[in-house]
């Protein structure tokens, strides 16, 4: 098992550039195969949970070649199979979307029960509410869910809970659908847009997104098209909150300044400042930084991808801050891996209250998922002892070149992969 060992204590300073999002380049390569034309994707984070799905994809007979380390040709011609087999969703849950862009193209899926990290329960029924009400018969047997119609029918469907999940979905079968669906009480991140931009791209008729509801006049056939992801506004966030907790000064490239105005907003109420350009936004941290309180939200609210990136920081920040998960209920678990480091947290339900202290010590912590692995680099990086981190496999999951870019900025910070390894690189660095 790999780690990574950082050397912390050093202000992260210089320009890190920003790759696709991952979230959204997910969705993407599944609507890829709803046309049997070749469809062009670039801007690709080069990361696991892509790969893992081009694998899936190419897995039910889709071509599948790719270009360069961030941009794949796709055709879904000669698609033969219709399920899903658990080895792929068992690694990402985000293969479920093959569900949607199945039943949409040829009235059939069949997909195993997703895993993914383990942050808490992330229920699937509001996705099956959605086909069932485009007249899919959908039953889960043997671990799996088989979805299964003659003719999908638009209808107007109300989400009973914002799920991003089951609104890109069960947009992607009613994509091609006959006649006109009404989706309700949808969610409206950046990538639920990217999404729809690319099924129109495509020749889909889809209103809306990124609004209360979404429109969708569904088409007989889509064609191929060239389309390039955005930017990862959680990855954006990671670096933005690695400048604020390391007091550094660090311009993020790349992003769209839009999709960051929640992690903006809370930086600037911690005391950072931040500068922002058409395409890039700039963070600087001159001293301790103040408290405050966070609830995480669907968009345009506070993300709970970033909440583990803000909780490190608010624990070396002046007074005392709570954070309220309201998406996940296991988000906290780097908080206990926090406390090893000496952070003083106090967990209660969905808060947690964090009282800030000057300093953490270096400490040997367990990355517990994608997002709290990220967070806990960053209070390596903001220690001036040494950290080691296991379970490197998450942060890898979601991060392209993360320890090289940390470095691109100042950080110190190396992937090893034994005991004699990490008494090297301490011998190295003294």
């Amino acid at each position: 098992m790999e780690q990574y060992i950082i050397k912390g204590g050093h202000p992260l300073v210089g320009e890190v550039e920003i790759g696709g999002a991952k979230n959204a380049a997910l969705a993407i390569l599944s609507a890829a195969i709803m046309t049997d034309d070749t469809v062009l994707i670039d801007n690709l984070p080069d990361v696991n949970d892509i790969n893992v799905m081009l694998d899936a994809i190419a897995g039910i007979g889709a071509s599948v070649s790719r270009v360069d380390r961030h941009t794949v040709r796709i055709s879904g011609k000669n698609i033969s199979d219709m399920s899903i087999e658990y080895e792929y969703i068992k690694k990402i849950r985000a293969s479920y979307y093959l569900l949607g862009a199945l039943l949409g193209k040829y009235k059939r899926a069949e997909v195993a029960l997703p895993g993914g990290c383990n942050i808490g329960s992330r229920p699937i029924d509001q996705h099956l509410k959605g086909f069932r009400a485009l007249g899919a018969e959908v039953i889960i047997h043997g671990g799996k869910i088989l979805a299964e119609v003659d003719r999908l029918r638009g209808k107007h469907i109300y989400f009973d809970v914002v799920s991003v999940g089951a609104t890109i979905n069960v947009m992607m079968a009613a994509a091609m659908a006959e006649g006109l669906t009404i989706l309700e009480n949808v969610a409206k991140e950046p990538h639920v847009v990217d999404v729809a931009n690319f099924l129109n791209s495509m020749g889909a008729n889809i209103r809306g997104a990124g609004t209360d509801i979404i429109r969708i006049r569904g088409v007989q056939k889509l064609h191929g098209t060239e389309y390039s992801v955005i930017p990862d506004q959680i990855e954006a966030g990671t670096f933005m909150f690695a400048a604020a907790a390391t007091k550094g000064d660090v311009t993020v490239l790349n992003v769209i300044p839009k999709h960051l105005e929640a992690t903006v907003a809370k930086l600037v109420e911690m005391g950072c400042e931040v500068e922002e350009f058409d395409d890039a936004v700039r963070v600087v941290a001159k001293g301790r930084l103040n408290s405050t309180h966070v609830k995480t939200l669907p968009y345009p609210g506070f993300p709970t991808d970033m909440q583990p990136q803000i909780g490190v920081t608010l624990a070396l920040s002046q007074g005392t801050s709570t954070i309220v998960e309201s998406i996940f209920e296991n988000r906290f678990k780097y908080l206990d891996e926090l406390a090893r480091m000496g952070a003083s947290v106090k967990i209660e339900g969905n808060s947690a209250t964090i009282e800030g202290v000057e300093s953490f010590s270096g400490a040997r912590v367990s990355a517990p998922d994608l997002r709290a692995g990220a967070a806990l680099c960053i209070a390596g990086l903001a220690t001036d002892g040494i950290t080691i981190i296991d379970d490197i496999v998450y942060i890898q999951r979601g991060y392209e070149r993360f320890e090289e870019k940390l470095r691109g900025i100042g950080g110190i910070i190396e992937r090893v992969d034994s005991e004699k390894a990490i008494q090297k690189f301490c011998l190295r660095i003294g």
